[in-house]
């Protein structure tokens, strides 16, 4: 344990940091996972919204230091090729298998 003032406020910001990262990092992971789900039930009206919505807080965690902007920009072109087959298809996309 931290025995100096300033390392005891390090650690007090430390905790709470930890606490608002934890807190992005699930917005954006479940805002994925909502737009893989519309994606997969082949629902494009759905898909498009929720790809906005994904999109904005995948931005949002650019601004917070969440995620790199090259990883977002990765993110975004692979959803947006895969809600644009979709749309245009009609069909969902295949995913491969890990």
């Amino acid at each position: 344990m931290a025995n100096h003032v300033s390392a005891l406020k390090r650690a007090r910001q430390t905790e709470t940091r930890t606490e608002v990262n934890r807190a992005n990092r699930s917005r954006v992971r479940s805002s994925l996972r909502s737009l893989r789900e519309a994606l997969a039930k082949g629902d494009a009206t759905a898909a498009q919204a929720q790809y906005r919505a994904t999109v904005s807080s995948l931005d949002k965690s650019v601004q917070k230091g969440v995620l790199h902007s090259n990883t977002v920009s990765r993110y975004k072109s692979r959803l947006n090729a895969r809600l644009k087959t979709l749309v245009t298809t009609g069909a969902a996309p295949k995913t491969k298998k890990k």
